[in-house]
């Protein structure tokens, strides 16, 4: 590589640059999210099963799981699998991804946030 060569590959390289770190920004939040999420949804259900336990209160634990996978089944076949995770998955990168100009460099940051953030 010369001079001249880096100077041609500079606006490509600042794009990547750019869309690249803001999404190993992004990921490193989604990661800290959904750890923050996985810890509240565990406090809360230990604290309602220690007084369903000791007799306080009684939870209807299978209409709380019926309700909630009817609300995650985006294609309505009664279960929630892969094809429900892309639905949620093409929304995201299309509201994360939107005007962005390197939607590539994003993708590439975001996979290594949340993998190594």
């Amino acid at each position: 590589l010369t001079f001249g060569s880096l100077d041609k590959l500079k606006p490509m390289l600042s794009k990547l640059t750019f869309g690249s770190l803001v999404g190993y920004c992004s990921g490193y939040a989604m990661k800290r999210i959904g750890k923050a999420v996985a810890f509240g949804v565990g406090v809360i259900f230990l604290g309602l099963q220690g007084l369903v336990s000791t007799g306080y209160i009684e939870v209807d634990w299978l209409k709380i799981k019926d309700d909630a996978m009817k609300s995650a089944d985006t294609t309505g076949d009664g279960k929630v699998d892969t094809e429900d995770l892309k639905v949620y998955w093409r929304k995201f990168w299309k509201m994360a991804t939107h005007k962005l100009p390197d939607a590539g460099g994003f993708s590439l940051g975001f996979l290594y946030g949340v993998r190594y953030g």
